[in-house]
Protein backbone atom coordinates (compact mmCIF):
# COMPACT_ATOMS: atom_id res chain seq x y z
CA UNK A 1 0.00 0.00 0.00
CA UNK A 2 1.16 3.52 -0.85
CA UNK A 3 -0.32 6.47 1.01
CA UNK A 4 -1.08 9.55 -1.09
CA UNK A 5 -0.71 12.76 0.90
CA UNK A 6 -1.79 16.11 -0.60
CA UNK A 7 -1.08 19.38 1.21
CA UNK A 8 -2.98 22.59 0.44
CA UNK A 9 -1.22 25.93 0.42
CA UNK A 10 2.55 26.34 0.73
CA UNK A 11 4.56 23.88 2.83
CA UNK A 12 7.66 25.07 4.66
CA UNK A 13 10.75 23.35 3.27
CA UNK A 14 12.23 22.40 6.63
CA UNK A 15 8.87 20.98 7.68
CA UNK A 16 8.91 18.81 4.58
CA UNK A 17 12.45 17.61 5.29
CA UNK A 18 11.53 16.71 8.87
CA UNK A 19 8.48 14.75 7.71
CA UNK A 20 10.47 12.83 5.10
CA UNK A 21 13.25 11.97 7.54
CA UNK A 22 10.75 10.53 10.02
CA UNK A 23 8.66 8.70 7.42
CA UNK A 24 11.67 7.13 5.68
CA UNK A 25 12.94 5.82 9.01
CA UNK A 26 9.51 4.35 9.76
CA UNK A 27 9.24 2.72 6.32
CA UNK A 28 12.72 1.21 6.66
CA UNK A 29 11.74 -0.17 10.08
CA UNK A 30 8.54 -1.69 8.69
CA UNK A 31 6.41 0.64 10.80
CA UNK A 32 4.76 2.74 8.07
CA UNK A 33 3.43 2.48 4.54
CA UNK A 34 5.23 3.96 1.56
CA UNK A 35 4.15 7.51 0.78
CA UNK A 36 3.80 9.89 -2.16
CA UNK A 37 3.41 13.49 -0.99
CA UNK A 38 2.10 16.20 -3.33
CA UNK A 39 2.66 19.80 -2.27
CA UNK A 40 3.89 23.31 -3.13
CA UNK A 41 6.72 25.27 -1.53
CA UNK A 42 7.19 29.04 -1.15
CA UNK A 43 9.89 30.44 -3.47
CA UNK A 44 13.30 28.95 -2.64
CA UNK A 45 16.41 27.41 -4.13
CA UNK A 46 17.83 24.02 -3.18
CA UNK A 47 21.38 22.80 -3.64
CA UNK A 48 21.99 19.14 -4.41
CA UNK A 49 25.19 17.28 -3.64
CA UNK A 50 26.71 18.26 -7.02
CA UNK A 51 25.79 21.97 -6.82
CA UNK A 52 28.46 24.45 -7.94
CA UNK A 53 28.50 27.78 -6.13
CA UNK A 54 28.98 29.67 -9.42
CA UNK A 55 25.57 28.39 -10.52
CA UNK A 56 23.88 30.34 -7.71
CA UNK A 57 23.62 33.64 -9.58
CA UNK A 58 21.44 35.53 -7.07
CA UNK A 59 22.11 34.11 -3.59
CA UNK A 60 20.02 36.78 -1.84
CA UNK A 61 16.93 36.46 -4.00
CA UNK A 62 15.28 33.54 -2.16
CA UNK A 63 16.24 31.28 0.75
CA UNK A 64 18.80 28.61 -0.22
CA UNK A 65 18.68 25.15 1.34
CA UNK A 66 21.21 22.32 1.29
CA UNK A 67 19.00 19.45 0.14
CA UNK A 68 21.50 16.52 0.38
CA UNK A 69 19.79 14.94 -2.64
CA UNK A 70 21.41 14.16 -5.94
CA UNK A 71 21.73 16.91 -8.54
CA UNK A 72 22.61 20.59 -8.58
CA UNK A 73 20.60 23.78 -7.99
CA UNK A 74 16.88 23.88 -8.57
CA UNK A 75 14.01 26.24 -7.86
CA UNK A 76 10.79 25.46 -6.00
CA UNK A 77 7.82 27.78 -5.75
CA UNK A 78 4.06 28.30 -6.13
CA UNK A 79 2.57 26.75 -9.25
CA UNK A 80 5.08 23.91 -9.23
CA UNK A 81 3.93 20.44 -8.16
CA UNK A 82 6.44 18.88 -5.81
CA UNK A 83 6.21 15.09 -5.67
CA UNK A 84 8.11 13.61 -2.75
CA UNK A 85 8.48 9.85 -3.14
CA UNK A 86 9.13 7.74 -0.06
CA UNK A 87 9.29 4.31 -1.68
CA UNK A 88 11.05 1.09 -0.73
CA UNK A 89 13.58 0.11 -3.39
CA UNK A 90 14.03 -3.16 -1.56
CA UNK A 91 10.72 -4.09 -3.20
CA UNK A 92 11.74 -2.69 -6.59
CA UNK A 93 15.02 -4.39 -7.43
CA UNK A 94 17.50 -2.15 -5.55
CA UNK A 95 18.61 -0.56 -8.81
CA UNK A 96 19.02 3.19 -8.41
CA UNK A 97 19.45 3.92 -12.11
CA UNK A 98 16.30 2.02 -12.99
CA UNK A 99 14.42 3.76 -10.21
CA UNK A 100 15.35 7.20 -11.55
CA UNK A 101 14.36 5.99 -15.04
CA UNK A 102 11.02 4.90 -13.64
CA UNK A 103 10.40 8.33 -12.09
CA UNK A 104 11.11 9.96 -15.45
CA UNK A 105 8.80 7.51 -17.22
CA UNK A 106 6.10 8.18 -14.64
CA UNK A 107 6.27 11.91 -15.38
CA UNK A 108 6.21 11.23 -19.14
CA UNK A 109 3.11 9.04 -18.74
CA UNK A 110 1.36 11.77 -16.73
CA UNK A 111 2.26 14.45 -19.30
CA UNK A 112 0.87 12.24 -22.06
CA UNK A 113 -2.55 12.69 -20.45
CA UNK A 114 -2.33 16.29 -21.72
CA UNK A 115 -0.92 15.32 -25.14
CA UNK A 116 2.57 16.48 -24.16
CA UNK A 117 5.50 14.42 -25.44
CA UNK A 118 8.11 14.29 -22.71
CA UNK A 119 11.62 13.03 -23.43
CA UNK A 120 14.58 11.59 -21.52
CA UNK A 121 18.01 12.75 -22.64
CA UNK A 122 21.35 11.10 -21.95
CA UNK A 123 23.38 13.17 -19.53
CA UNK A 124 20.42 15.38 -18.57
CA UNK A 125 18.32 14.00 -15.73
CA UNK A 126 14.69 15.07 -15.80
CA UNK A 127 12.00 15.36 -18.44
CA UNK A 128 12.30 17.59 -21.49
CA UNK A 129 9.97 18.87 -24.22
CA UNK A 130 11.02 19.83 -27.73
CA UNK A 131 10.38 23.43 -28.78
CA UNK A 132 10.30 23.71 -32.58
CA UNK A 133 8.87 27.23 -32.09
CA UNK A 134 12.18 28.43 -30.61
CA UNK A 135 15.57 29.06 -32.28
CA UNK A 136 17.93 26.10 -32.48
CA UNK A 137 20.58 25.61 -29.82
CA UNK A 138 24.16 26.86 -30.14
CA UNK A 139 25.16 23.38 -31.31
CA UNK A 140 22.45 23.44 -33.98
CA UNK A 141 19.99 21.04 -32.34
CA UNK A 142 16.32 21.57 -31.73
CA UNK A 143 15.55 23.80 -28.77
CA UNK A 144 14.34 21.91 -25.72
CA UNK A 145 13.01 23.08 -22.36
CA UNK A 146 12.96 21.26 -19.05
CA UNK A 147 9.52 20.69 -17.59
CA UNK A 148 10.38 18.37 -14.68
CA UNK A 149 13.42 17.97 -12.45
CA UNK A 150 14.34 14.84 -10.49
CA UNK A 151 16.64 14.41 -7.51
CA UNK A 152 16.50 11.65 -4.91
CA UNK A 153 18.28 10.43 -1.83
CA UNK A 154 18.29 6.92 -0.38
CA UNK A 155 18.49 5.68 3.17
CA UNK A 156 18.38 1.95 3.85
CA UNK A 157 17.02 1.57 0.30
CA UNK A 158 14.07 3.91 0.96
CA UNK A 159 13.86 6.97 -1.30
CA UNK A 160 13.03 10.53 -0.44
CA UNK A 161 13.02 13.93 -2.15
CA UNK A 162 11.77 13.28 -5.70
CA UNK A 163 10.25 15.30 -8.54
CA UNK A 164 9.24 18.87 -9.35
CA UNK A 165 6.88 19.44 -12.28
CA UNK A 166 6.25 22.92 -13.62
CA UNK A 167 2.54 23.59 -13.94
CA UNK A 168 2.37 27.40 -13.65
CA UNK A 169 5.35 28.70 -11.67
CA UNK A 170 6.88 32.14 -12.22
CA UNK A 171 9.51 31.09 -14.75
CA UNK A 172 11.58 34.23 -14.18
CA UNK A 173 12.39 32.88 -10.70
CA UNK A 174 14.63 30.28 -12.33
CA UNK A 175 16.88 33.16 -13.39
CA UNK A 176 18.58 33.27 -10.00
CA UNK A 177 20.32 29.94 -10.67
CA UNK A 178 21.66 27.84 -13.48
CA UNK A 179 18.96 25.15 -13.26
CA UNK A 180 20.61 21.76 -12.81
CA UNK A 181 23.86 23.27 -14.11
CA UNK A 182 22.59 23.37 -17.70
CA UNK A 183 22.94 26.60 -19.70
CA UNK A 184 22.11 25.57 -23.27
CA UNK A 185 18.45 24.75 -22.60
CA UNK A 186 15.55 26.58 -21.00
CA UNK A 187 12.72 25.88 -18.60
CA UNK A 188 9.02 25.65 -19.38
CA UNK A 189 5.69 24.75 -17.78
CA UNK A 190 2.39 23.27 -18.82
CA UNK A 191 0.77 26.70 -18.90
CA UNK A 192 3.75 28.16 -20.78
CA UNK A 193 3.09 25.49 -23.41
CA UNK A 194 -0.46 26.82 -23.78
CA UNK A 195 -2.30 24.27 -21.65
CA UNK A 196 -4.78 25.48 -19.00
CA UNK A 197 -3.76 22.70 -16.60
CA UNK A 198 -4.14 23.00 -12.82
CA UNK A 199 -2.23 21.28 -10.04
CA UNK A 200 -5.33 19.21 -9.38
CA UNK A 201 -5.44 18.08 -13.02
CA UNK A 202 -1.82 16.96 -12.81
CA UNK A 203 -2.48 15.13 -9.54
CA UNK A 204 -5.16 13.05 -11.24
CA UNK A 205 -2.77 12.18 -14.08
CA UNK A 206 0.02 11.25 -11.66
CA UNK A 207 -2.26 8.97 -9.68
CA UNK A 208 -3.68 7.27 -12.77
CA UNK A 209 -0.22 6.50 -14.21
CA UNK A 210 1.55 5.56 -10.96
CA UNK A 211 0.47 1.91 -10.77
CA UNK A 212 1.60 1.16 -14.32
CA UNK A 213 5.15 2.36 -13.67
CA UNK A 214 5.77 2.07 -9.93
CA UNK A 215 2.81 0.49 -8.24
CA UNK A 216 3.64 -3.19 -8.06
CA UNK A 217 6.32 -4.24 -5.61
CA UNK A 218 9.16 -6.44 -6.91
CA UNK A 219 8.23 -5.76 -10.53
CA UNK A 220 11.01 -4.59 -12.89
CA UNK A 221 10.70 -1.07 -14.21
CA UNK A 222 9.54 -1.06 -17.86
CA UNK A 223 12.63 -0.72 -20.03
CA UNK A 224 15.08 -1.80 -17.32
CA UNK A 225 16.32 -5.20 -16.26
CA UNK A 226 16.76 -5.68 -12.54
Amino acid sequence: MVEWKISEGLTDYQEALDFMEARVAAIAAGEAEECVWLLEHPPLYTAGTSAKIDDLKEPDRFPVYEAKRGGQYTYHGPGQRIVYVMLDLGKRGRDVRCFVDSLEKWVIAALAEFNIDGHIRDGRVGVWVERPDKPKTISGGMAEDKIAAIGIRLRRWVSFHGISINVEPELSHFGGIVPCGITEYGVTSLVDLGLPVTLEDLDVALKSSFDHVLGEAKRPVPGCSV
